[in-house]
């Protein structure tokens, strides 16, 4: 199961397979080449205003500027960040969007925009992997530029309504906002509270998936239930932050597990409080503390109601969940 939702935005937008996404050996240090002639105005934070020289064209290969220096953390490999990011047309000198572009979608909150989490070393939900791998090297706080032609950032196919050919230029330029390395085997430790009245019972054993109980002959709840199980130490969370987590999810219904972050890799990130995870996530994860372990019930409407391709849009859905950082 993939809990974030529109995942791959900008990839899906250019109408790229993910499997076409590969890895490239971009580092912190500058690499490689480019005829293009592009200006990058703005500080790290504030949307870039990218203008490129008519007729300019993109390098035999992927070309990685450090615009600006953070003084943060270098990413490595494995580390979580969570980065803004935008990307413009060579061709035309035209935005194709970004995070940027997406500021405001929260009410009441309109510094809360919807950036890209992941681990370096792996694509990311909207990044293609050859631009996201160019953080790898870099330090929290950095602004990077890449340039490249559509074929070696993001692969062959294009969506023909964008105009775009595989050897024409995009320019993306790439905040890192924050990283933070964990422990993909992370968990949360601590003496373990009942459940509530009418809460499953969970039982979780080391490095393995929880083991979930329903209450027998109990109906599922209408509305978000909610309950921290172990209460942490650590900071809050905030909507817009970039969460890193261990999960187990079942349905109600049957009991039955339909996924797991043990099944996987371990510890998974996702940005919380923006619309890019199932609503139930978003209502029951933000305000809660790094060490916290939580369980949540969620009902439909609150989780992927709507979406018959999930699988899981008439089911309410159970999960515990080990907040294990954020960043």
């Amino acid at each position: 199961m993939n809990l974030t939702k529109n995942t791959r935005r900008l990839a899906a937008a250019l109408a790229v397979p993910a499997l076409l996404f590969s890895a490239a050996a971009c580092g912190g240090d500058d690499k490689g080449s480019s005829e293009a002639k592009v200006s990058v105005k703005g500080d790290f934070g504030q949307k870039p205003e990218i203008s490129v020289e008519k007729d300019s064209k993109p390098g035999d290969e992927l070309s990685v500027k450090t615009l600006s220096e953070g003084k943060g953390d270098k990413v490595e490999k494995g580390t979580f960040v969570r980065l803004d990011f935008a990307v413009q047309s060579m061709k035309d000198d035209k935005p194709l969007g970004g995070s940027w572009s997406s500021q405001g979608q929260i009410p009441g909150n309109k510094d809360v925009r919807r950036q890209d989490v992941f681990a370096a070393g792996q694509p990311g939900q909207q990044v293609p992997a050859k631009v996201a791998d160019a953080v790898t090297g870099q330090r929290a706080g950095s602004r990077v530029e890449v340039v490249g032609t559509v074929k070696d950032t993001i692969g062959e196919q294009v969506n023909p309504q964008l105009g775009l050919a595989p050897e024409d230029g995009l320019v993306w330029v790439v905040d890192v906002v924050g990283g933070q390395k964990v422990d993909p085997k992370s968990e949360v430790k601590g003496d373990q509270a009942k459940p509530d009245e009418g809460m499953p019972e969970v039982k979780v054993l080391p490095q393995k998936a929880a083991e979930i109980t329903i209450p027998k002959d109990a109906k599922a709840p209408s509305d978000l239930k909610e309950q921290v199980l172990i209460k942490g130490t650590g900071p809050e969370v905030k909507a817009g932050e970039g969460l890193i987590a261990q999960y187990t999810g079942v349905k109600w219904e049957d009991g039955k597990k339909f996924d797991s972050s043990w099944d996987h890799s371990g510890a998974t990130s996702f940005q919380i409080g923006t619309g890019s995870v199932v609503q139930g996530w978003d209502k029951g994860l933000v305000g809660k503390h790094v060490g916290d372990r939580v369980e949540l019930v969620i009902p439909p409407k609150l989780g992927y109601e709507g979406q018959a391709g999930s699988g899981l849009d008439k089911n309410t859905l159970v999960f515990v969940v080990d907040i294990v950082g954020k960043v």
